[in-house]
């Protein structure tokens, strides 16, 4: 299974403690005794949950047991630095969504780029002042609230699109193939890490318009009746329109809206040919129809390896398919294999 990639907003005061599922959890990172009590009993005054470390290792098994809201985090520390810690947490996707605040008592230029560099979300200055404490920590956990609201929200439509493809026992496991074909491709060809996150989501919510789809035409398969092809038409727009609210998948919305186009140019919804269809549907498109002929179908018997490749070769070769990218998809295979 995919992991995924997703409270309302509020005064994270005493007063509003009552309407919060639970207190906001912070991780106190801090060598110093004195400073790491002071920041420990204000917070706590606050109605917060306050977790200490002395240090970057003690950190890091402190959020390996229960990731924390928010982290404030000194600069200098025996063993690694505050910085470095930084770095490690916003590079680890399960991590970098957990605002940090950088704690200094370093004043010089250079030394806030690092932490800028390092991905700090706030800075705080040594003599720690209550109230910019308070400032700091609670505008950052508002923008950790939207944040998680939005992630789950997008783990409601990975949910969905799951449960479309639940809807028929033929393309159990479906997705996850998908995604993991097309992200390797992504991979192979190097292309950016935002890239390739997309091809994943791309890989699951292709299909998300299909919900709205009867079971009756879904599982057909073929033979479809003119009312029912356009129904069927119909779903990479409504798979986009679910998902274009979210910003964060505004890179998969291509994905969504042409993986059924042709290169000719006789596919849908846009009837693109060519390079005009974005490079990304191309590849979750590629990825698709080979997962289709390996799999067993009610209409259709499972193809094998070599089988699809000729298949996808000769439907290129008739102008179904961007045919390099067929051909740097099972290069990609045989270099896994080799690899394997």
């Amino acid at each position: 299974m995919m992991a995924n990639p997703l409270a309302p907003a509020g005064d994270h005061g005493p007063e509003k403690a009552g309407q919060r599922r639970r207190a906001s959890r912070i991780l106190i990172v801090e060598d110093n005794d004195d400073n790491r009590m002071l920041m420990r009993e204000l917070l706590l005054s606050r109605g917060y949950e306050v977790v200490c470390a002395e240090d970057a290792d003690a950190a890091e098994r402190a959020i390996a047991q229960k990731f924390p809201d928010l982290v404030l985090l000194d600069v200098v520390m025996p063993g690694r630095s505050g910085y470095e810690l930084c770095h490690k947490l916003k590079a680890d996707p399960q991590t970098r969504l957990i605002p940090v605040v950088i704690i200094t008592g370093l004043s010089d230029r250079q030394d806030r780029v690092q932490g800028i560099e390092a991905g700090a979300d706030e800075f705080l200055s040594k003599p720690i002042y209550p109230e910019e404490l308070f400032a700091r920590v609670t505008s950052l956990l508002k923008l950790k609230d939207f944040t998680d609201e939005l992630e789950n929200v997008e783990a409601v439509l990975f949910t969905l699109a799951l449960s479309v493809e639940a809807r028929d026992p033929y393309t159990e496991g479906h997705c996850d193939r998908l995604a993991s074909y097309a992200s390797s491709l992504g991979q192979y060809l190097g292309l950016p890490e935002h890239d390739i996150v997309a091809l994943r989501r791309g890989g699951v919510l292709h299909d998300l318009g299909k919900i709205v789809i009867p079971d009756a035409v879904l599982k057909k398969g073929s033979n479809l009746t003119a009312d029912e092809w356009r129904l069927m038409r119909q779903h990479p727009l409504t798979g986009e329109a679910i998902c274009k609210p979210l910003k964060s998948l505004r890179h998969v919305l291509p994905i969504i809206r042409n993986h059924h186009e042709h290169w000719d140019g006789s596919g849908y919804p846009d009837g693109l040919r060519g390079e005009e269809i974005p490079l990304l549907a191309r590849m979750i498109q590629v990825a698709d129809v080979y997962d289709a002929l390996r799999t067993t179908r009610p209409y259709k018997p499972a193809l094998s390896h070599a089988e699809a490749y000729s298949t996808m070769l000769a439907e290129a070769d008739r102008g179904l398919w961007d045919k390099q990218l067929v051909q740097e998809f099972f290069a990609m295979l045989q270099a896994k294999r080799r690899a394997a």
